[in-house]
């Protein structure tokens, strides 16, 4: 079977990535240094301990089990904390790349799926395709844009062959129950909403009230983690026969706001949902959505798990009070 390098793999997008990856026939070969992932969520390949930056030890990793490509998802990952430390996420996110990519030139790996972001995008009123100017309103989004920058410049001179999947907001949990979002502290809207709806939050915080959206909240592209799961490996297996640099959107097409999605999740508890207005943070764009098109016509993408309600649906077992997701991670 074929080998698969899979950094931060025991992280929540990463370790769905495993579960797929294991399910279509390949090993995932975790690597991660578990700042934000978790060693238990690591069920469907071997796991290798390792910092990113670390040149000998990836080398050593890569010298054991010989992948044959590689997918990156290890990075850091929220807006917030990189506009208060940008320094770290120059250093997390485009260091630890730029090691990864010496790393798999030095060892002969030509395949790399790259988890990038709807932020290398910035601000847009319309449906953003591939085609869309990247301009990133925050230090998040710019180091991530400097990683596909230095991606395209690898392929250029290298043998090498890349997808970046530019995604949306990840959200949901797995179907089967097998894992699901566990952050500490947890920024993203979908857990925190249900934690106020299980009490564990006093409220959930909407952060821009009366922005040029329809009900004055922001509106983000609300994908899957399984679907975004799913896409990797399709993503993987385009590779096979595609030369070159490639780079797909992966979202619904679907705007859904702050206060729709707290709706939503209202209706699937039965809870009632206290909430806190505060006013836009620094770097949040006021709408992120996803034109897919090309990500649905070359790699296949299916959302068929993105709606609100199974988003809530699948994500609710891990923060109910009769959940129990410590003894699931």
């Amino acid at each position: 079977m074929t080998t698969v390098l899979v950094t931060g793999g025991a992280g929540y997008i990463g370790s769905h990535a495993c579960k797929a990856l294991a399910a279509a026939g390949y090993v995932p070969v975790t690597f991660d240094n578990l700042s934000t992932g978790h060693r238990s969520a690591v069920r469907w390949g071997p796991f290798e301990y390792g910092d990113l930056k670390d040149l000998p030890r990836l080398q050593e990793v890569i010298r054991t089990w010989r992948p044959a490509a590689v997918m990156h998802f290890a990075a850091s990952a929220y807006v917030g904390e990189s506009v208060a430390d940008p320094a770290s996420y120059w250093r997390n996110n485009v260091q630890g790349s730029a090691t990864l990519l010496e790393a798999m030139r030095l060892s002969g790996i030509e395949a790399l799926v790259f988890s990038s972001t709807c932020a290398t995008y910035g601000n847009h009123d319309s449906l953003i395709n591939e085609a869309t100017p990247q301009r990133p309103c925050n230090p998040y989004g710019r180091t991530k844009l400097a990683v596909e920058w230095m991606i395209g410049d690898h392929v250029a001179a290298y043998a090498l062959r890349a997808v970046c999947l530019r995604y949306f907001n990840a959200a949901g949990a797995d179907p089967d129950g097998e894992l699901g979002e566990d952050h500490d502290p947890e920024p993203h809207l979908i857990p925190r909403i249900l934690m106020a709806a299980a009490g564990r939050l006093p409220a959930v915080e909407i952060f821009g009230t009366a922005l040029p959206t329809p009900d004055g909240t922001p509106i983000r592209d609300y994908i899957h983690v399984s679907d975004l799961a799913d896409a990797h490996v399709a993503a993987l297996k385009y590779l096979s026969g595609a030369a070159g640099f490639h780079a797909f959107n992966l979202g619904t097409g679907r705007g859904t706001s702050v206060l729709a999605m707290i709706e939503a999740a209202e209706q699937v508890t039965r809870r009632t949902i206290p909430r806190l207005l505060k006013p836009q943070r620094p770097g949040d764009p006021v709408q992120l959505v996803a034109d897919a098109g090309a990500a649905r016509t070359v790699l296949g993408l299916r959302t068929s798990r993105s709606s609100p309600e199974t988003l809530i649906a699948t994500a609710w077992p891990w923060f109910s009070p009769d959940g129990d997701r410590a003894s699931r991670m």
